[in-house]
């Protein structure tokens, strides 16, 4: 059984209102992890005068390389290509993820919130979506993942989950997958996004990570960065794409994102984060990056209710 969590509350942070309740698990304390940088990178690879496949000899899947070749044009062909990982329920709900909305009230209401959020995005054209926090420890990756759940439970629908806290990836864990190397060579074009991502059923990607990146401020601000993005979203054709960011007030390394992402959800904890911090991260993100909203984790705090009242 799932240990029991406090409640968390949306609040409207900007344009958009995710005013409602569900149940969260946090993400480990931050005392309990080291301090190293992991990442994962990926850059879409040089073409030749021809089209042209390569072969993986390990795989045998195709490896393309080619500027316009035939998978950029037909995504159901490149999602195929994608490792098959086969996610077991029983590991995902120790880890606080829901394959099924009846599985729990937190999953259905991780629905909820897949339905305002897909909409928003929608109405503006958008289709990458970052979560953050303001430090670590506030539960932004357990959002990012049961979000990206949801998202893919909608018929249809194709969403990716890229793990870009670089410094400390931890997605894989929460997933228990084994990463296929480390996402920073897909960030950075030294490998192609087939060998790199995985795809679970027939609506969700993972792109996962397990070494950790020092520079990962560097690795963001990167022209690749950006370069593997476009061909995710060419390749893949993905309605939306995830992205569980580092820790806000803890660098550079989400406004490196600026241009790259379409807009934030901050992920904030009741019990330790302060209201002078969601200011910190409102005012950052102010000219730089739209702020979708703020989700509260472990709402009964005095200084976030007021707030998620708009009075603090």
């Amino acid at each position: 059984m799932l240990p029991r969590h406090k409640s968390l509350a949306y609040s409207e942070s900007d344009k958009l209102n995710l005013g409602y309740t569900l149940m969260a698990k946090d993400d480990a304390p931050l005392h309990t992890r080291d301090r190293t940088s992991r990442v994962s990178l990926f850059r879409r690879g040089k073409g030749r005068e021809k089209t042209v496949a390569d072969i993986d000899l390990q795989t045998g899947r195709e490896i393309f390389t080619d500027p316009f070749p035939l998978a950029l044009f037909n995504p159901v062909r490149v999602w195929d290509s994608l490792n098959v990982a086969v996610l077991e329920q029983a590991e995902l709900a120790r880890n606080g993820l829901f394959l099924n909305a009846s599985e729990s009230p937190a999953a259905a209401a991780f629905d909820i919130l897949r339905t305002r959020v897909s909409q928003a995005m929608a109405d503006r054209g958008w289709r990458r979506i970052g979560v953050t926090s303001p430090t670590h420890g506030c539960g932004k990756s357990f959002t990012a993942a049961n979000l990206a759940l949801a998202l893919s439970r909608r018929p249809g629908s194709r969403t990716v989950l890229l793990d870009l806290d670089l410094r400390r990836p931890g997605l894989h864990r929460l997933f228990g997958l084994k990463p296929a190397g480390a996402l920073r060579d897909f960030l950075d074009g030294s490998q192609p996004m087939e060998s790199m991502f995985f795809r679970a059923g027939r609506g969700l990607a993972l792109g996962l990570n397990a070494d950790p990146v020092a520079d990962a401020g560097d690795v963001l601000h990167a022209p690749e960065t950006e370069s593997a993005l476009q061909a995710l979203d060419t390749q893949l054709d993905p309605d939306v794409v995830v992205l569980d960011l580092p820790p806000a007030l803890a660098g550079d390394d989400v406004i490196a994102l600026a241009g790259k992402v379409d807009a934030v959800l901050i992920v904030a904890d009741g019990t330790q984060t302060t209201a002078k911090e969601i200011r910190a991260c409102e005012r950052m993100f102010e000219g730089r990056i739209p702020l979708m909203g703020v989700v509260l984790n472990r709402a009964e705090e005095r200084g976030l209710r007021q707030v998620r009242q708009g009075k603090g």
